[in-house]
């Protein structure tokens, strides 16, 4: 008998990978979550039956959340990571030597040890020494700090359920209250290809741009997630992300990566007419 995953990305929409075993499943205070092996995507993360990451496409993810504002913001020292359990966005900021701070806000603690233990490729940074990990709701920490952060990105699920209230303006004027003078705040903004991911990248979209100067709208592709085609918000208090790219310096760091480049920088933020229509721009 075949065992087959399947993630529902619309009422009318499925999308399934086969299923060599179940790795691991837990019960956890917030969530269930499974760790799956497959066939073509390798180990997949999923919570409450929803898929998060598979091995396969999730450096697309995660260099694109966190490359894009490391190339533009000149002096980033301390970071936000809203979510991110997995660890694949602490894992691109940990590849920067002149970051000396890393906070990492996570509800859900099972979600961190069970990704140590069965995702060691992406979560292979949480010992060094400038993570600091804070089992927490999101929403509250980030209520506290002021002018703090030079970097705050949201790496959370899906705007149902827990994570519906980081798509709000309130979360976002949060947000820029807890970053400094010319700092940057980036989320996962959804698809804008099906009705109901397309609401959601409107209303986020329409809420960042009542409390930040700049905000802007970039894509990329990733085969897993619903269409194929993802968008991220680039929100700042001061820099334009194609104006202000340090092309030449970040490309001297030398860094290794899979999907991100400073040619595909400058073209991710030119956007399909639907979604520029989509966002009123």
């Amino acid at each position: 008998m075949e065992f087959w995953y399947t993630d529902q990305h619309t009422k009318d929409v499925r999308f399934s990978m086969k299923v060599v075993k179940q790795i691991s499943v837990c019960e956890s205070e917030f969530q269930r979550v499974d760790i799956l092996e497959t066939v073509e995507f390798g180990r997949v993360l999923i919570y409450d039956g929803e898929l998060m990451i598979t091995e396969k496409d999730e450096f697309i993810y995660h260099e694109m959340i966190t490359h894009v504002p490391l190339a533009v913001h000149p002096h980033v020292f301390d970071v936000l990571v809203i979510g991110g359990g997995d660890g694949g966005t602490v894992r691109e900021l940990c590849k920067y030597p002149s970051i000396k701070r890393i906070d990492l806000v996570e509800i859900d603690k099972e979600v961190v040890e069970m990704c140590k233990k069965h995702f060691q490729r992406t979560a292979c940074s949480f010992d060094d020494k400038r993570v600091h990990i804070y089992f927490d709701e999101g929403l509250h920490f980030v209520r506290s700090p002021r002018q703090e952060y030079d970097l705050i990105i949201v790496d959370c699920a899906d705007p149902y359920g827990p994570a519906e209230g980081f798509f709000t303006r309130e979360f976002y004027g949060t947000c820029f209250k807890a970053l400094k003078e010319d700092g940057i705040l980036i989320n996962q903004h959804e698809s804008p290809f099906y009705k109901m991911h397309s609401l959601s990248v409107q209303k986020a979209h329409k809420h960042i741009t009542q409390e930040f100067p700049l905000s802007l709208v970039y894509q990329c592709h990733i085969p897993s997630y619903p269409s194929g085609h993802w968008l991220f918000g680039f929100a700042s208090k001061k820099y334009d992300p194609i104006l202000d790219l340090r092309e030449e310096e970040w490309n001297q760091l030398g860094l290794r990566t899979r999907y991100y480049n400073t040619d595909l920088h400058k073209g991710c933020f030119y956007l399909p007419n639907y979604v520029k229509e989509l966002l009123g721009t």
